[in-house]
């Protein structure tokens, strides 16, 4: 064996071993209750990581500041929270009902809240996989202050580099900044951060808000302020983790109140009986599909569907987005909002009241009975996955009877990290590995290659490793999983977690047929082999289109035609 095959395969396992440490490690800090996150308490997190280097967070492990993790980080996390000395991790314990303005970072749907100058509350309601995708966060945020602070302290008394008191001036100035201090504070700024000018005026205006333009300076120096806080006066940063969470966590209770308000719906209609297909996925491709051609009869006259569906991906065409969505709920569409605090909405879909400009043979043919119920849940965030779907496919019980749905088939369409592609490939799973286990659950896939072929976009297909969380992947243990014989062609959080509820309830509990169809495929959000293609170079844009809307037209394909 070479030595580049011997390093390779040590350096995928001192990374699978960091990422087993970290996860023991925040157990522990969770049953424990609280923990100083750049204390003796936190040593293991930071040094773990630190290990690992993953890829979104870049250079994590270098003197130099890692301007874009650090932006996929804060797009993730309440904003205000780089200001906050006391971090503390609830349940939903009744902010929503208080004076408490809720905070919702843009790219994780969750309410924090801002409790006063010193704190912040995050309400996890999505199980593990929210705390552990936090706290691996909340490490990077606290490397990156103290690179900050080690570059500005000049002796142990707190003395500070000229960069840092001329940013501090711009930040704590009461009046806008001109163009011209703008950039006299990011020269500054550039210097306290081991960056080029250009590499901070790039990044600077993808932090700013409408209310807020110089966030960028802003963040940067509340994370030094508080490093230097700690070193110089010991004022640590901390994170505790609320009574009422840790004796919740694990019960169920957001799943169960969530599934309950579905079957109700259910029940209230008389649907139970009827043939029950589940889909996860967004809330809009299926919508789209089954009603553009009824609501936008003249706008596809003029344009293909593919070009329609990318208007509709487009939140400026509200007034287009809102005639499909008029067309839906007139014609057999319920949404079903979240109030459970899964943060998942349903679209419940009676095909019955679809037939006109609806042109699927089979479909029409059949009679009411027999038309198929859609059931749309929105994306579930990592073990939540298996919360959801285990509490949905239990019987419901009404006045002394269990109640169970008839359910036909189950499809999880999702976004997945590809380790041989492109953004905007599709995967098709074989079977789904859970990451850190020898569990492996393989399936009969209802989609295969060959269905998702010919569309000029790329498919390939083999395993799929479910990963404990995306932000903890480097290149070493994605070649691993790639090169070894597991065969594995991409990862994401949910599949073994959906695949797990899903046996229990056809094979062991008899909740729902033992021969319920399973569907599965993923399209490619990024590629994390490859640099610049990670999930911290930005979104895919209208590249997801075409992919998501493919697979959700075979979904319902093999749904109207079974």
């Amino acid at each position: 064996m070479s030595n580049l095959k011997i390093q390779g395969r040590t350096r995928a396992q001192e990374s699978s071993s960091a990422i087993e440490r970290m996860y023991i490690t925040m157990r522990h800090l969770f049953n424990r209750g609280f923990y100083k996150p750049m204390g003796v308490s936190g040593e293991t997190l930071r040094e773990a990581l630190l290990t690992l280097r993953p890829e979104i967070y870049g250079s994590v492990a270098d003197d130099k500041a890692e301007l874009s993790g650090l932006l996929y980080v804060i797009d993730r996390l309440p904003k205000g929270i780089e200001e906050c000395r006391f971090i503390n991790l609830t349940s939903d314990e009744g902010y929503g009902n208080s004076h408490f303005k809720p905070i919702i970072p843009p790219k994780r749907r969750r309410n924090c809240y801002r409790i006063d100058d010193e704190q912040m509350n995050i309400e996890i309601t999505r199980g593990r996989s929210e705390i552990y995708d936090i706290l691996t966060h909340l490490t990077f945020l606290f490397i990156e202050s103290h690179k900050i602070m080690r570059r500005v302290v000049i002796d142990e008394e707190g003395s500070v580099t000229r960069d840092w008191q001329k940013l501090e001036k711009a930040v704590l100035q009461n009046q806008e900044l001109t163009q011209a201090e703008r950039e006299v504070a990011l020269t500054h700024t550039a210097n306290i951060l081991g960056r080029t000018f250009n590499e901070v005026t790039t990044i600077y205006p993808k932090f700013s808000l409408p209310e807020n333009q110089e966030r960028f300076l802003n963040i940067i120096y509340w994370l030094g302020k508080l490093a230097i806080s700690e070193i110089v006066e010991n004022n640590k940063r901390l994170i505790t983790f609320s009574q009422v969470l840790r004796e919740r966590l694990g019960q169920h209770i957001h799943g169960e109140i969530w599934a309950d308000k579905i079957k109700q719906y259910l029940l209230a209609e008389n649907l139970t009986h009827r043939p029950i297909h589940i889909i996860s996925a967004n809330m809009h491709s299926v919508m789209n599909t089954l009603f553009t051609p009824i609501a936008l009869k003249a706008e596809l006259k003029k344009k293909k569907p593919l070009g329609i569906y990318e208007d509709l991906s487009d939140s400026g065409n509200g007034p287009l987005r809102n005639k499909v969505i008029k067309a839906a709920l007139s014609k057999g569409m319920k949404f079903i909002e979240d109030e459970s605090g899964t943060n998942i909405d349903v679209q419940v879909f009676d095909t019955a009241k679809l037939e006109e400009g609806f042109k699927v043979d089979n479909f029409i043919k059949k009679p009411e009975e027999e038309k198929p119920v859609i059931i749309v849940m929105d994306y579930a965030f990592g073990e939540q996955a298996y919360e959801t779907m285990d509490e949905l496919l239990k019987p419901y019980t009404f006045e002394d009877n269990e109640i169970h749905m008839n359910v036909k088939s189950i499809s999880i369409m999702g976004k997945a990290g590809i380790l041989e592609g492109a953004k905007g490939d599709i995967m098709v799973p074989t079977a789904h590995l859970f990451e850190g286990t020898a569990d492996n659950y393989p399936f009969k896939n209802e989609l295969s290659k060959e269905d998702l072929e010919g569309h000029d976009i790329h498919v390939v297909d083999g395993s799929m490793i479910t990963v404990l969380g995306t932000s903890l992947q480097n290149k070493d243990i994605l070649r691993f999983f790639h090169d070894s014989t597991w065969n594995v062609s991409g990862l994401e959080m949910e599949g073994a977690h959906y695949q797990k509820a899903i046996q229990a309830a056809a094979k062991l509990r008899g909740n729902i047929d033992g021969d319920v169809k399973v569907r599965y495929a993923y399209y490619a959000s990024d590629n994390p082999l490859e640099t610049g293609s990670t999930l911290a170079s930005g979104g895919l844009g209208t590249t997801g289109v075409k992919p998501t809307y493919l697979i959700t037209e075979k979904i319902l394909e093999q749904i109207f035609n079974s």
